[in-house]
């Protein structure tokens, strides 16, 4: 663990230290000061507040982080509101600020938005609503006049991680409020217990991992202190239904299982539906009502992989149809279909970007000439940045874009989109070398076979949270193959041998080529092996893999999960090898 920590810049023990005391306190925050007067004074007068979300899973829980909190705070009258993405897009906008009206509130809240909306924060103060905006996004060159915003990546702030998620912005807000209250007597004036914050951790966990921001230390705090609420059952209903019907152990459950399988459920009702769902699952304190939203959201997550499977044989055939190489193929690429849904482009951009190790913009049509874009990025290159250098050597080619390092959105015309392909390829070609396009995948070493056991995995898992910028280790090894067979269609199921040892260790492989799964499958041994002898048939593999704990009918044992695969021995004759 020295060396992977070392790997990670981890430079004293205070960085593994995840009580809530080392969280980076609330002073340097710009705008909180005047967040926390404008929402006391609203407070006291009970006046009505609306929060505008995004329609993302980050969206999602800062919205019921904000309900809960300000509810827990005493606060009077608190509603929200999610622009449905197909007919409002995305931010405040004035269209979303008139259906707001319909409620007559006297302040919007904007959670994980709000940043770049200059047009819907002049439409809000028009109609004589007061405006908090609470988000995370990189800036314009021009802020929107609201009443506060905070956002630690607006010019002038002074936070020291500017890693916050949208949860995590609002999360800080409420602290900074609850503090305010308390200055001011109001918990002793309305007889109101002060209520402990810390049971909204959950929700930061969750909004946090699943927008992939960067894991600093103080995002880590934040998501292990609501990871362990949660498998100590302090979680609401909504996030146990989730779990749930994702098929995961509350009682042990990780950063990962939030990200790849929580949060994909969440996320579904914003692409396919309406993010109401997802926010109501998350409000609800009812275990059968919440168990029910997790069903419906379950279904909607099986419906977005069909959606998500069909576009994304439709992009590798049309790039397959290009005939392109790795000497042509763009450095940038930029992939549009006109029958594409736009709740799902973002997925596909993010499959096909790791499958050809290059940011991704995938584009699906949303008006008779306008198209929408859903960017993914690889280590290198600001996303963000990029759209905006082109924006400005380009002026009028973009009609609105924003996002972070890794992921951005956009619109343009349909006419300009040959013209925007070959800018941002340009562009990419500007900022990275050939060598960032290889998709490298960076090793923490060797591990001996001895080394290889449920000890170490059981270690790995209780040292984390990992995720973006705290990578999960990762090892590499020579194996032989004592059997491999298919299951799920495309997963491989490996029993390997450590070059030179007599042990077998489980593995699995996801959606590995059907090439290799042919390949590997027919080589099975005649006959069962066994935990010390040697299979007939055997092939011999050099692999990348996590040490994961597999639980089965109460039993736990180390899994090796294959993250690449390269053949050898008897294999490298049928062409595989890499």
């Amino acid at each position: 663990m020295r060396r992977v920590y070392a790997g990670r810049n981890i430079r004293s023990a205070h960085e593994l230290n995840h009580d809530l005391e080392h969280l980076l306190p609330l002073t340097h925050l710009a705008g909180l000061a005047q967040a926390v007067d404008l929402l006391s004074a609203t407070l006291h007068k009970h006046k009505r507040i609306l929060i505008v979300a995004d329609f993302d899973a980050d969206g999602a829980t800062a919205c019921a982080l904000a309900v809960r909190g300000l509810r827990l705070l005493g606060a009077a009258d608190v509603r929200y509101v999610v622009p449905n993405r197909f007919e409002f897009g995305y931010g405040l906008t004035p269209e979303i600020v008139a259906v707001a009206a319909q409620q007559t509130p006297d302040l919007i809240i904007t959670v994980d938005n709000g940043i770049s909306s200059i047009e819907g924060v002049r439409a809000a103060r028009q109609l004589g609503m007061q405006v908090l905006i609470t988000d995370h996004h990189l800036p314009g060159a021009v802020l929107p006049l609201a009443d506060a915003i905070v956002n630690p990546n607006q010019p002038g702030d002074e936070f020291p991680s500017k890693n916050l998620a949208g949860v995590g912005v609002i999360f800080y807000v409420m602290l900074a409020l609850r503090a305010k209250l308390r200055e001011n007597g109001w918990f002793a004036l309305n007889n109101i217990s002060e209520p402990n914050l810390g049971q909204l951790l959950d929700l930061v966990a969750l909004g946090t991992v699943a927008d992939v921001v960067p894991l600093d230390h103080n995002n880590r705090i934040l998501v292990a202190q609501g990871l362990a609420r949660i498998r100590q059952n302090r979680c609401n209903a909504g996030i146990r239904a989730l779990i749930a019907v994702a098929g995961r152990q509350q009682g042990g459950i990780s950063a990962s299982d939030l990200g790849f399988a929580v949060a994909p459920r969440l996320n579904a009702a914003g692409r396919l539906e309406d993010m109401s769902l997802g926010i109501e699952c998350l409000l609800c304190d009812d275990d059968t009502a919440a168990l029910a939203y997790a069903c419906r959201l379950n279904e909607l997550n099986h419906e977005r992989r069909t959606i998500e499977t069909g576009m994304q044989e439709q992009a590798l055939s049309a790039l397959a149809a290009m005939k392109l190489d790795v000497d042509n193929l763009p450095s940038g690429l930029c992939l549009f279909n006109p029958t594409w849904h736009q709740g799902v482009i973002g997925i596909l951009a993010s499959r096909i970007k790791d499958r050809l190790h290059r940011p991704v913009i995938a584009f699906a049509q949303t008006g008779e000439d306008e198209l929408k874009g859903s960017a993914r990025s690889v280590p290198g290159l600001h996303i963000r940045d990029a759209l905006d250098a082109i924006a400005a050597r380009h002026e009028g080619l973009l009609s609105k874009f924003g996002g972070h390092a890794m992921a951005a959105g956009l619109s343009l015309k349909l006419a300009d989109f040959e013209t925007f392909s070959a800018a941002f390829n340009a562009e990419v070609r500007r900022h990275l070398s050939e060598s960032q396009l290889q998709g490298l995948l960076e090793s923490d070493g060797v591990l001996a076979a001895s080394e290889i056991g449920l000890e170490l995995a059981e270690v790995i898992r209780a040292a984390g949270p990992w995720g973006q910028g705290f990578p999960e280790p990762v090892f590499n090894g020579t194996f032989e193959i004592a059997s491999a067979r298919v299951v799920g269609v495309k997963h491989l199921k490996l029993l390997l041998r450590p070059a030179g040892s007599p042990r077998l260790c489980d593995a699995i492989a996801f959606n590995v080529d059907s090439a290799v799964l042919s390949a590997l499958t027919q080589k099975e041994p005649t006959a069962k092996p066994q935990h010390t002898g040697q299979a007939s048939g055997v092939s011999t593999v050099h692999i990348a893999y996590k040490l994961d704990v597999n639980e089965y009918r109460g039993e736990r044992t180390v899994q090796l999960l294959v993250q690449q695969m390269d053949c050898v021995s008897s294999l490298e004759r049928n062409g595989l090898g890499e």
